[in-house]
């Protein structure tokens, strides 16, 4: 499945988002673990292999190479799994590269996924998501809406931006 996403440093966009019709969709705790292989460097590939822990439990994700350079817009391939997949990866292999630890809260505005998360050791952000990238310039509209200049708007994962210490 196709991810275009959006992302930019922002201030408690909550009550903008509400004021342009966004419903909230709820709050949750999210502790990403991302791993690297042992055949090839996901940083090198520019793909990622996470398992993302939350109370509705836990999920593994492979995000596929960008597809440009103003979204991100990669490949997203999600299913849930069981507690055990961290000690079945780290069993044939694959090494913990980096944990991200964030506090999301889940937006919807018509087609579009809208999360503001406070990202532990990084601050507050926005990301805002769809399915279809012809509505990459949709984004980027929403984006202004809220205050937010298109060229505030950053390609990095939240792992590259720990790793720089931004």
């Amino acid at each position: 499945m196709l991810e275009v996403e959006v992302k930019a440093p922002c201030r408690d966009p909550g009550q903008k988002l509400l004021d342009l019709g966004a419903e909230k969709v709820g709050v949750v705790d999210q502790e990403d673990i991302y791993f690297n292989s042992p055949w090839r460097d996901f940083k090198k590939s520019d793909e990622a292999l996470r398992v993302r822990k939350t109370s509705d439990g836990f999920f593994l994700t492979y995000k596929g190479p960008r597809f440009d350079s103003e979204t991100k817009t990669r490949e997203e391939l999600e299913i849930p799994v069981g507690d055990q997949i961290i000690e079945v990866l780290k069993k044939i292999g694959f090494t913990e590269a980096a944990v991200v630890r964030k506090r999301r809260e889940l937006f919807r505005l018509g087609e579009f996924t809208i999360c503001v998360d406070i990202v532990e050791d990084l601050g507050e952000f926005i990301e805002i998501e769809s399915k279809d990238y012809n509505k990459k310039d949709e984004l980027f509209e929403l984006l202004e809406k809220l205050g937010i200049k298109k060229e505030a708007s950053i390609t990095k994962s939240y792992v590259e931006l720990l790793e720089e210490g931004w």
